[in-house]
C-alpha cells in the first residue's frame, strides 16, 4: 500500500473552491466510522461511530445523513453530531442508498434479492419494494427519476419517483456499479467489468454513448461542464467533457479511489486504501491536496452537503 506523504496532506490555500460550511460525510468501512470533514477549512471535524462496515451514504439538506452498514444489514439516520434519529435492520444485502426529499422516501438497494426497499425518510418504516435486475448497487435520484445500477444484470433500471413505476431497463456495459445524473439529466453508469461508462437518456430509455475510461470505474460526479469518474485499479480519475463526450484528462489520486462528489468547483474523491480524500480543482484539473480520514473511506453515494453554515 502506498503511504501518503506529509506533503500530500498539506493543503494549498489558494487551490480549491469549497465555501465555508461545505461538509463531506465520508463513510469509512474498515474503521466502522464516518469522517465529517469541513471542506472550507480542510479539517476533519469529528468521527462518528458507525458499526457494521458502512459504505452507502446519502446526505439530507438539514445536515442529517443516511448510512448503510452492509455487515450488520443496518440503515441508520443520524444528525450531523452523530445522534441516532432512526434505525432499520434489513433482511437482505443492503448497499446503496438515495434520498428523495420531494416524496419523503429513502431508497436502499438489496444486493442479494434484486430489489430496492422504499422506506419512509423520517421513520425508516417500509413503504414498498421495487424489482430490479440482479445485484443492484448504486442508486441516484434526479428530476423525478430513480436509477439503479444492476451489476449482475448488466443493466440500469429507471423508475418514476411519483408513481414508483418501472420506466425502463437499459442494457449497459459489464457490471455497472456507480451511477449519477448529469446536470442536463443524462445518466452516466460506471461499468467495472468493461472499463467504460455508459451514457443514457433515462426518459427515453436509450444509450447515447459508451466511453472508455480507466480500469474498474466505480463512481461518477459532475462539475464545471465535465464528468469525473473514479478508476479503482488505476488510482485515477477520468475526466470527460459533457458537451462533446470527449476525454479531457486522467488525474492521479490516492490508492483505490471509490466515492466521488462535488462541492462548487471542487471534486472530492475517497481513497479506500489510503485513508484520505483527494481534492481536485474542477476548472484547472489540478490536485489541491488531501485530507486524512478514518480507516477505509468509501463514501458510496451523495456525501457532500454544500453551504451548511
Amino acid at each position: 500500500m502506498r503511504r501518503t506523504s506529509l506533503a500530500a496532506l498539506c493543503l494549498s490555500l489558494a487551490a480549491g473552491m469549497a465555501a465555508a460550511g461545505d461538509l463531506a460525510f465520508v463513510t469509512c468501512q474498515n474503521g466502522d466510522a464516518l469522517s465529517l470533514i469541513d471542506l472550507g477549512t480542510r479539517a476533519e471535524l469529528r468521527r462518528i461511530p458507525l458499526p457494521g462496515k458502512p459504505a452507502g451514504i446519502a446526505v439530507a439538506a438539514d445536515g442529517s445523513f443516511y448510512a448503510v452498514s452492509a455487515d450488520s444489514k443496518t440503515l441508520r439516520h443520524l444528525d450531523r453530531e452523530g445522534a441516532l434519529l432512526a434505525e432499520r435492520v434489513l433482511d437482505g444485502g443492503p448497499i446503496g442508498v438515495a434520498l428523495d426529499p420531494a416524496t419523503g422516501h429513502v431508497f436502499v438497494s438489496d444486493w442479494y434479492n434484486a430489489r430496492i426497499w422504499v422506506l419512509d425518510a423520517a421513520t425508516l418504516a417500509p413503504v414498498t419494494e421495487l424489482e430490479t435486475g440482479a445485484a443492484p448497487a448504486g442508486l441516484a435520484v434526479w428530476g423525478g427519476l430513480l436509477a439503479s445500477a444492476d451489476r449482475d444484470g448488466d443493466m440500469v433500471s429507471v423508475f418514476d419517483l411519483g408513481t414508483l413505476a418501472l420506466l425502463h431497463r437499459i442494457p449497459v456495459g459489464t457490471r455497472p456499479f456507480g451511477l449519477g445524473f448529469a446536470p442536463d439529466g443524462r445518466l452516466f453508469a460506471g461499468n467495472v467489468g468493461s472499463n467504460d461508462v455508459t451514457v443514457m437518456d433515462p426518459r427515453e430509455g436509450t444509450v447515447i454513448a459508451t466511453l472508455p475510461v480507466g480500469e474498474r470505474p466505480y463512481g461518477v460526479a459532475f462539475a464545471a461542464g465535465r464528468a469525473f469518474v473514479t478508476n479503482q485499479y488505476a488510482d485515477s480519475v477520468s475526466v470527460i467533457d459533457l458537451a462533446t463526450l470527449d476525454p479531457v484528462a486522467t488525474i492521479e489520486v490516492g490508492e483505490y479511489p471509490e466515492g466521488i462528489d462535488t462541492a462548487g468547483g471542487m471534486v472530492v474523491v475517497a481513497n479506500w486504501f489510503e485513508n484520505t480524500v483527494t481534492l481536485i480543482d474542477a476548472a484547472t484539473l489540478e490536485v489541491a491536496g488531501a485530507i486524512g480520514t478514518a480507516d477505509g473511506p468509501r463514501a458510496f453515494g451523495q456525501f457532500i452537503l454544500e453551504g451548511s453554515g
